[in-house]
């Protein structure tokens, strides 16, 4: 039966998840003929969240996020539906170092991209002793876990390849890229696909032989834009209706009505009634959105760690080490305030001009938030120590641009995955036509979050128009 009435869905929060979920919901009003009006609510003056692109002469700059990797092609569809896929650009392979104590050792390429299984690359190495080596091997033997329950990434990789592997390896490649303590981030939420490997073949050493699976999950390699990460936020905004775009307003709360609609009250301009909400904010502003009902008291507040990423651009060094490289991690141990760095110029055909070096590191993670709050000058002065200490570099940058993300990183701890649970079966009784999506949720990664956005804008679709997700799709 066809729908006459209009309806209207909300969108609230502007980051790639929202945008995502608007820019698939207007098509499918287009496509199919909804009687349905969409709009996009931003509390600040942007749309975009963290991925902001810096063009400066000549060189590209992310801010935030620098890049992705499509698991699932939902870029690889996204890009095609805005007509940007020419623009996609891969990057050039090299070689990633770790540091351990005071030494920067190569990480052989089958324990990121796949290949050769996680013992028999460590062999070849210096990231651990003959005595690591040796434990790490024991996975082969050692029986599954007998408890179906959520623990900590450390504790699990411990218990399969012992502490030195976590130490050396585990522990640097997961503070540089989630800024997390292994010791509370939860192994079912960040690495599922090895939580039920441990299930099926006991052995991960045996399980990632036989499904062809990259411990670390970048097979497929990374990808952005000519022009920058920034470039798909801004095509979608291009894309979307003006009339749907509300920047600069903050939503304070949300109420239901006798009739079933929604009512979502703002900081600065009248109520808005709607149908429909999907909300993209992070876990504690959307628990705070329905505060006054009390429906989430249960929930805890999910934590979220503070970085800065910091780029540099310097004259060419020509004759300088590590010209093969393209990262750099670094453990607790190691006596280095940076957590990764990335060597762009090298990484990226892109992004620097003729002539010149760009760098980028991350500094910040859980319990060393405080580096943060330093000035941009002794940022810059401990990045560029760390700098000299690690790789060689001894010159000063052209320029340096610092960009501070406070309580910006969702930490996926122990229990997550039950407690997304629980907020879910809550809304679906109080509120059936909200739905939940972004980093704070299934994912940080900007492929996991289009693909949220995608899904809550069908299911939102599905379930208000009675149409099945399937007939959407095509």
């Amino acid at each position: 039966m066809r729908v006459t009435n209009r309806k209207k869905i909300a969108v609230i929060g502007g980051g790639i998840t929202g945008l995502t979920a608007a820019f698939y919901l207007e098509k499918s009003a287009r496509d199919h003929r909804l009687p349905l009006d969409v709009v996009l609510i931003e509390s600040s003056l942007r749309l975009g969240g963290k991925i902001q692109t810096l063009r400066k002469d000549g060189f590209i700059i992310e801010r935030g996020p620098e890049s992705f990797i499509d698991h699932d092609d939902s870029m690889t569809e996204l890009t095609e539906h805005l007509g940007i896929q020419d623009e996609v650009v891969s990057n050039n392979r090299g070689q990633t170092y770790i540091a351990v104590g005071t030494h920067l050792y190569p990480i052989p390429n089958g324990i990121l991209f796949g290949g050769a299984p996680i013992v028999t690359s460590l062999l070849t190495s210096g990231i651990v002793s003959l005595s690591g080596k040796v434990r790490a091997a024991g996975d082969l033997f050692l029986p599954k876990t007998k408890e179906e329950k959520d623990e900590p990434i450390g504790d699990f990789f411990r218990r399969r390849f012992g502490k030195e592997v976590v130490e050396n390896l585990v522990e640097p490649l997961l503070a540089g890229t989630f800024a997390g303590d292994i010791d509370r981030l939860s192994i079912q939420s960040m690495f599922p696909e090895i939580y039920e490997m441990e299930k099926q073949y006991r052995s991960l050493i045996y399980g990632m032989k036989k499904s062809h699976f990259s411990l670390f999950n970048q097979v497929k390699g990374y990808q952005t834009f000519k022009n920058g990460l920034e470039t798909l936020v801004e095509k979608i905004e291009e894309c979307l209706p003006s009339k749907t775009i509300l920047k600069g307003v903050k939503v304070e709360s949300i109420d239901r009505l006798q009739d079933g609609t929604m009512q979502i009250y703002f900081n600065n301009i009248a109520p808005l009634k709607c149908d429909a909400v999907i909300v993209t904010t992070t876990l504690n502003q959307a628990k705070n959105m329905f505060a006054h009902y009390g429906i989430f008291h249960e929930i805890p507040d999910m934590n979220y760690a503070t970085i800065a990423t910091v780029t540099m651009a310097f004259e060419k060094m020509e004759n300088g080490n590590y010209q093969d490289a393209i990262s750099f991690y670094f453990s607790r141990n190691s006596d280095i305030s940076i957590t990764t760095c990335t060597w762009s110029n090298h990484k990226w055909n892109n992004v620097a001009p003729d002539g010149y070096d760009l760098i980028r590191t991350y500094i910040g993670r859980v319990g060393d938030e405080a580096i943060v709050e330093l000035s941009d000058a002794d940022i810059e002065k401990t990045v560029l120590h760390d700098l000299e200490k690690s790789i060689g570099i001894k010159q000063k940058p052209k320029f340096t641009i610092v960009s501070r993300w406070k309580q910006s990183m969702p930490q996926y701890t122990v229990g997550h995955e039950k407690r997304l649970e629980k907020m879910k079966e809550i809304l679906k009784k109080e509120f059936p036509y909200v739905k939940l999506a972004g980093s704070s949720y299934e994912g940080i990664s900007v492929p996991d979050c289009v693909t949220q956005g995608k899904q809550a804008a069908e299911e939102i679709i599905s379930e208000l128009f009675h149409i099945h997700k399937e007939y959407l799709l095509t």
